[in-house]
């Protein structure tokens, strides 16, 4: 396993920890993952002033990632319904990032600089996923998910991948997964982890890669693995035992956008091997932004709200969970959609599209 300490987006200097996350065997093993760091005990892993929710402290956010860790005990344990990415979202094992994606929306609900929090309470949350998958019994229908198995989502808030890197958690439920014959996990990742091609998965992970154009990733995919990188590790990754995707996401509408995805999809149909193609999916989405994390992202990347931010294109939208969001006119999006089916279906003929909005 690669050493932590060594990881370029991660040097851990204080591990704000709730006490019942100190005294699990797997709150033990994260704090023995980093012998010097400062121990700080918090109450909460959600309110923690120095690292949360204080917008002063914008031009620190990347540093807050990279030297703040926290380690806390997952209260709720629920499995939603999804249909989209994955039948099922199962509880996450971590939330939050290393990395910085300017329109990341997990910040907006966690205090924006948003470090990486661990939970420990992992036998607590596998036993819960075993239960739902074995209350599901085998899938007797096909749908865009999957036409066999279950599909559970296990990382909505956060990079699995890289909280690979901080404990055993993602392993253990990959292991889960590797034993159950009617459940695959899934989780998409922006970084490229090769410690995960000794896991043998057997089939049962889906990893999904997120893919953008070259040139619009340098200003909005901050502290990722390369484009090349990503594209490159799917042939490995599939030999590996990994059920591999694609996640075209967040598609930004630039004035060469469709130039750029059409070079990308290129690039993915020249580099991916045959036994790459043959399982090949992918989901495409289009940005979602947020106007309170515009007006945070001005203080300290401004560039990327060129690109993220065009009232020109774009209209309010509520979510579900009441939030005001701004996505490209409906109007126009279905035409939209529309293209980018057309120029994958041009170039990676053979990826098929799950689904796309």
């Amino acid at each position: 396993m690669t050493d932590p300490r060594a990881h370029p987006l991660l040097d851990v200097r204080r591990i704000y920890a709730e006490p019942a996350a100190l005294d699990l065997p797997r709150g033990q093993d994260v704090v023995t993952r980093w012998p010097d760091a400062e121990i700080v005990p918090v109450a909460s892993h959600w309110n923690i002033p120095e690292v949360h929710g204080d917008e002063r402290n914008v031009r620190r956010w990347v540093r807050i990632k990279t030297e703040a860790l926290v380690l806390g005990v997952k209260k709720s344990l629920v499995t939603r319904p999804n249909g989209r990415s994955a039948d099922f979202i199962a509880p996450s094992t971590a939330n939050g990032c290393a990395m910085a994606c300017a329109y990341c929306y997990v910040p907006r609900r966690k205090g924006y600089s948003n470090p990486v929090t661990v939970f420990a309470n992992i036998e607590q949350i596998t036993k819960h996923v075993a239960r739902n998958i074995a209350k599901q019994g085998p899938k007797t229908e096909p749908n865009q998910c999957d036409p066999d198995a279950w599909v559970y989502d296990i990382g909505e808030n956060s990079d699995c991948s890289v909280d690979a890197e901080l404990s055993e958690n993602v392993r253990d439920l990959c292991d889960l997964f590797r034993m159950s014959p009617t459940a695959k996990a899934s989780f998409a990742t922006k970084y490229v982890n090769r410690d995960l091609l000794d896991w043998d998965p057997m089939g049962r992970t889906r990893v999904r890669f997120s893919l953008m154009p070259h040139e619009t990733a340098k200003v909005t995919d901050i502290r990722t693995s390369p484009m090349a990188e990503r594209i490159a590790a799917v042939n490995d990754f599939v030999d590996a035992g990994f059920e591999v995707h694609l996640n075209f996401s967040p598609v930004i509408l630039t004035p060469t956008w469709e130039s750029d995805w059409a070079d990308l999809l290129r690039q993915v149909d020249d580099v991916l091997s045959p036994a790459a193609k043959a399982q090949l999916a992918a989901e495409v989405i289009f940005l979602t932004h947020n106007q309170g994390l515009h007006e945070v992202n001005l203080g300290w990347h401004p560039k990327a709200e060129d690109l993220l931010w065009r009232p020109d294109l774009q209209e309010q939208k509520v979510s579900q969970n009441g939030a005001v969001n701004v996505r490209y006119r409906a109007a126009t999006k279905g035409q939209l959609v529309e293209r980018f089916r057309e120029l994958a279906a041009e170039h990676l003929p053979s990826c098929r599209i799950r689904y796309a909005f």
